[in-house]
């Protein structure tokens, strides 16, 4: 899950954010104490909350919300007209 820009793209290439330090600070829980109860590592955890990750397992987003008590849309949300790229 560790990013790779070996591709040349300068940008992020995706219009998704990602709100884990929103829904970490309302829970008064810190990454490593997720990273621990989700069962991954802090740097895949980092790489996700700074939207750099590529994908995401359903088992991991699944583990996510259960530990956070959140919905899929409370962690991500789409923005309009915000992608890397372009289409002409």
């Amino acid at each position: 899950m560790a990013p790779d820009d070996s591709d040349g793209d300068s940008g992020d290439g995706h219009a998704i954010e990602v709100h884990l330090d929103r829904l970490l600070s309302e829970r008064g829980m810190t990454l490593a104490e997720l990273a621990s109860r989700v069962n991954v590592t802090n740097v895949n955890l980092s790489i996700l909350k700074n939207g750099r990750a590529r994908a995401i397992r359903f088992t991991t987003l699944t583990r996510i919300c259960e530990v956070l008590d959140c919905q899929p849309g409370d962690l991500l949300t789409y923005r309009s007209g915000s992608t890397g790229t372009s289409r002409t």
